[in-house]
């Protein structure tokens, strides 16, 4: 079979943020990677479309898509932009109704029969590296696809559901991504050493923590997988053989989780001269001096781990209670060894005020070792705990609306949080940038990571803002209303600029974190999924 996957570009619409979404980082979709080698392995043929990376339009996606004439067409979707791969798999439709279009992620994994509109004619669940080959090989040979386990289609009038399939056990019987079936020249991440071509890939599958933010239980990424460390650097070795690519973004949830585990890999990486750089993320008790000491050897620049909030209660509710005393350490060795370190911090979870942000905001303040902290308002992705608590309005949190691709945690709030309204958290967003990177420490790491020009803009955005605080403050404030943009940017409020009308309300969207098809894994910005059929990372999720 001729297969075509379909990644529809998400920044077009959001004007200057998606300026600085491109400019620090332009991630591969390793999960149709994936899922491309695995098809070619049985036999078929398979090409990746990735508008993001190559700047596609939606309308223009439609258009070669149907020129393409493929036997089939697959998407990703996690929530924030199930609307984008809905506007194109409908424009495909009205084209070229026959070809059938498959669609899967962790959005699909969650809502289930839900999200099964009527412009897909497929949808996966759960991890996809088995039930994919099998429903393409049924397709091919006309067969009856009620054996396929995992997957959700109709049969004349009726929605038709196989079940869940089984879990992946073995990582090393995948095969390696196809990225030569992507544009990898185009994939650039930006860093304190400048935007450094790059590539993401997975040692592991799972986190054994259950955030409220964290679709975990509902997508299963508490159960842990791990690959050898062997087959993960044959990875990077052809990587770096095949592209010239040198830097990799480790997408597991928890890096240093198993640290026999990460440091055979490094073992490994010196024994093999591989000369590469690479980064991950972690939680702030387990970032031990000795342990990163010896990744900064094998080439370890940066590290990211989540202080969310400094509130004891609010870090009660969302189970995530890692001592405030670690994040100072955990930057302070970070510091020491030349590591980039990126501290994200979340607003509007239960229980929060404004006295509770000022309070986070003042811990950073008052944190020399902290050069560079993201500031993101809290969504209650469907699956999550979060979600559940914002639809039954417990915890003081009430869900304000159900247009997934409002789900954004930049610029968008949807959720009355206490006496906090969507506009308050979109104001405490504002002023929190403004604090965090008004400190004069913070300015150098911001303009080597988005460059003089983007971190110039950054620094006049933090200044007009602040402005516009002290105008408010006597009276003489300005109509004009900017959204935060994540790493200190701001941008006046834009309309998208899509053809087709987003994904509206009902349940259409769905999780946080995950698959197209299901690969299985993380939670975070920058680290999602990688067993689902789509994105192993969610750029705004």
């Amino acid at each position: 079979m001729n297969v075509l996957l379909l990644y529809p570009t998400w920044t077009g619409a959001y004007g200057l943020f998606g300026h600085f979404a491109r400019r620090n980082s332009t991630w591969p979709p390793l999960n149709l990677a994936l899922l491309a080698a695995i098809a070619e392995r049985h036999g078929h043929n398979v090409t990746i479309l990735d508008g993001e990376s190559e700047q596609v339009s939606l309308d223009d996606m439609v258009q070669r898509a149907v020129a393409m004439k493929p036997d089939l067409i697959g998407f990703t979707a996690t929530s924030p932009f199930f609307h984008l791969s809905k506007t194109v798999a409908e424009g495909i439709k009205r084209l070229a109704p026959d070809i059938p279009i498959a669609v899967g992620g962790p959005h699909i994994t969650i809502m289930k029969e839900q999200a099964l509109l009527s412009c897909f004619d497929y949808a996966f669940i759960g991890e996809a590296e088995e039930s994919w080959p099998q429903f393409l090989n049924a397709c091919e040979q006309g067969k009856d696809l009620s054996s396929v386990a995992g997957i959700i289609y109709r049969r004349d009038a009726e929605v038709v559901s196989t079940g869940q399939p089984e879990d992946i056990t073995n990582l090393d019987a995948l095969p390696i991504p196809a990225r030569h079936r992507l544009p990898m020249s185009r994939y650039k991440l930006g860093t304190l050493r400048g935007r450094l071509p790059f590539t993401s890939i997975q040692t592991m599958r799972g986190c054994p923590w259950k955030c409220i933010f964290c679709a975990s239980e509902a997508l299963k990424t508490t159960e842990m997988r791990v690959r050898s460390p062997r087959s993960v650097v044959n990875e990077m070795k052809q990587v770096v053989e095949t592209f010239g690519t040198r830097h990799f973004y480790i997408v597991d949830d928890v890096m240093t989780l198993w640290k026999d585990h990460i440091l055979e890999i490094c073992d490994l990486i010196d024994r093999e001269g591989l000369q590469i750089t690479f980064e991950g993320s972690t939680r702030a008790n387990l970032v031990e001096e000795d342990v990163i000491a010896r990744l900064v050897k094998s080439g370890l620049i940066r590290l990211s781990f989540g202080l969310e909030t400094v509130d004891p209660e609010i870090r009660k509710t969302m189970k995530k209670q890692v001592p405030l005393e670690h994040y100072v350490k955990a930057n302070g060795i970070c510091n020491k060894y030349g590591v980039e370190a990126l501290n994200s911090v979340m607003i509007g979870l239960p229980g929060e005020t404004r006295e509770t942000v000022r309070a986070t905001l003042k811990f950073l303040r008052q944190a020399r070792e902290v050069k560079q902290a993201n500031f993101a308002i809290a969504v209650p992705y469907p699956g999550t705990e979060f979600h559940k608590l914002a639809v039954n309005g417990e915890k003081g949190v009430k869900l304000m609306t159900q247009d997934f691709s409002e789900y954004r945690r930049y610029g968008s709030a949807v959720t009355t949080v206490g006496e906090l309204t969507p506009h308050d958290l979109i104001d405490l967003q504002n002023e929190g940038f403004v604090s965090i990177y008004s400190a004069p420490w913070r300015w150098i790491p911001m303009l080597q990571k988005h460059g003089v020009i983007g971190g110039s803009l950054m620094l006049v955005r933090v200044a007009r803002l602040l402005s516009k605080k002290l105008f408010a403050a006597s009276g003489r404030a300005s109509q004009e209303q900017l959204i935060s943009l994540g790493d200190g940017a701001f941008s006046r409020i834009q309309e998208p600029a899509l053809s087709a009308q987003p994904a509206g309300a009902g349940p259409t969207g769905s999780s946080s974190t995950g698959p197209l098809l299901t690969i299985a894994s993380a939670s975070r910005a920058a680290a999602a999924p990688a067993g689902h059929f789509g994105h192993p990372t969610n750029p705004n999720g």
